[in-house]
């Protein structure tokens, strides 16, 4: 009797394994990762569809930074940055728990009394109202952080992060920007390491920045980038060093580069327009980024070229920082530690606008 039953349990063992492996290709198919789509040249960016989120892409961010002026005459700088990142988790699951998108948030304040960067992070998947991003418009949750694109085009922001709390609003002076090629920004050597990119220069900002309990009015310029792909970094890119900049007499420059493991340049790109609206592009071997002054971080000890010279084509411009502690560490979201920083512009020592520098890679290779 023991043998005929350890004989039926052998082939009850093969059955399972049968089935398991019979099964098991059309188990295989159902989870499978989304294929996304990729930036192609052909595709014409069109608002306001474009102003909202492309879940079909891996990854894409709305990215509003600027300098503010409090009531007494104090600058303060700001960042705040929405992500929507496609994972690779099957799109048929019907479970509304399954992380197929994720929402992540960074904010941060720079403010020279206080001598370092202030910041907060999150990260939440997609779902149940608390975290979005939706299509058509810009409309971007996570948790109480909001930034909501209104009827008029005004941008509004609410952002409680553990240090302050931003409220303000921001509002288009000018039209869109669109980077590159109508809007297809190459980010590298290979026509598919690129994105669909175009800024919003130019943002007149009011509202009121809350500390330790007292808001404090603010108006200031603001710049808002908006890009998405799935494609973006070579595989041997480490980081890039990229700059937006509003220019007091009514232009907008924007310009960056991809940088190797050895800070070589991969690729590089810049614009400008001018007051009139006329955009002049600068190829890559017109824009050059050389170091003035580097500032070593005490937690990461990162060395960072805070102080830059750029140049495109024929114009070279000089960047100073508000002040040397921007770094922002958002291990605890995206996985990254980088430099983000208010700058000063001049050129031939003269101040001819402000932005901000972005400085990635510098820790470690910047994955996205």
């Amino acid at each position: 009797m023991q043998k005929m039953f350890n004989a039926m349990v052998r082939g009850l063992r093969r059955l399972a394994l049968v089935t398991t492996l019979a099964v098991l290709p059309t188990w295989t198919v159902w989870a499978a990762a989304p294929q996304f789509s990729i930036v192609t040249p052909d595709r014409t960016i069109g608002f306001p569809a474009d102003f909202g989120a492309h879940p079909d892409f891996r990854t894409e961010w709305w990215y509003a930074t600027g300098w503010l002026t409090t009531p007494d005459g104090k600058p303060l700088g700001f960042q705040l940055t929405f992500f929507r990142s496609g994972t690779d988790h099957d799109l048929a699951n019907p479970s509304r728990f399954a992380p197929k998108q994720l929402i992540i948030a960074h904010a941060a304040l720079s403010d020279p009394a206080v001598g370092k960067l202030q910041h907060d992070q999150k990260i939440a998947r997609e779902g149940f109202g608390k975290a979005f991003a939706r299509t058509g418009n810009t409309d971007v949750r996570l948790d109480d952080w909001t930034l909501q694109r209104m009827p008029d085009g005004v941008y509004r922001a609410r952002i409680a992060a553990s240090d302050f709390t931003l409220a303000i609003d921001l509002t288009p002076t000018q039209e869109p920007m669109l980077q590159g090629e109508a809007g297809v920004s190459r980010k590298g050597p290979h026509p598919g390491q690129a994105s669909y990119y175009y800024s919003q220069p130019r943002l007149k900002v009011s509202g009121s920045v809350l500390r330790a309990g007292k808001p404090v009015a603010v108006a200031g310029n603001a710049w808002l980038d908006h890009e998405w792909s799935t494609s973006y970094l070579d595989p041997a890119a480490s980081g890039w060093d990229w700059l937006g900049a509003n220019l007091d007499d009514g232009g907008a420059l924007m310009a960056f580069r991809i940088r190797d493991r050895q800070g070589n340049p991969i690729f590089s790109h810049a614009s400008l327009r001018d007051a009139s609206g006329k955009i002049t592009q600068f190829q890559a071997d017109q824009v050059q980024f050389s170091p003035l002054r580097t500032w070593r971080s005490p937690r990461t000890n990162a060395t960072y070229p805070v102080a830059t010279r750029i140049r495109t084509g024929p114009l070279s411009w000089d960047l100073t920082p508000l002040q040397d502690d921007q770094e922002l560490d958002s291990r605890q979201s995206t996985g990254a530690v980088y430099w983000e920083g208010a700058v000063g512009i001049t050129r031939d020592g003269r101040p001819v606008g402000r932005g901000y520098l972005e400085l990635t890679g510098y820790v470690k290779p910047l994955k996205l």
